[in-house]
């Protein structure tokens, strides 16, 4: 008999269609897989014990990536342009959970993804830790293979 066990959550990349570098494929974390219902509540006329709540439309939550800063990056670059420039070309992400075997498990491909926000760690001259860069990322919707 063989088990299963639930695939570890450290071995990932991510792919931006924007860029084929592999230092841009390096994060230290990522956050905002998620999805939810919006939903709307009806209330059926003489029934006061509930209200019906029906589905309207679903709702993606932002994309946090986190990395050691990199000096170049086409990433970076994309992020840069769209606040600079007001340059907002989306983009398609890919995000990789792998197994021992450097083998794709799963894939969320995250449609048309833009900048929202992007944030530099504090430069501390007390501390030895490395420069931290955060990207906040708005997309339409994720679909999982």
């Amino acid at each position: 008999m063989v088990a299963y066990y639930p695939p570890w959550g450290f071995y990932y990349k991510v792919e931006f269609a924007i860029s084929k570098d592999s230092n841009d494929a390096r994060f230290q974390s990522v956050s905002g897989l998620s999805v939810e219902y919006d939903y709307e509540s009806f209330r059926e006329g003489g029934e006061n014990r509930f209200e019906h709540k029906l589905p309207v439309r679903t709702k993606y939550a932002d994309m946090v990536l986190k990395r050691g800063m990199l000096s170049d990056s086409s990433v970076i670059k994309w992020f840069l342009s769209a606040f600079r420039d007001r340059q907002f070309d989306p983009t398609d992400i890919n995000v990789i959970l792998m197994n021992e075997k450097s083998e794709p498990l799963r894939t969320w491909k995250i449609a048309r993804a833009i900048p929202k926000k992007w944030l530099v760690s504090d430069l501390n001259a007390n501390e030895s830790s490395v420069v931290i860069e955060t990207m906040e990322l708005s997309y339409r919707y994720f679909t999982v293979q």
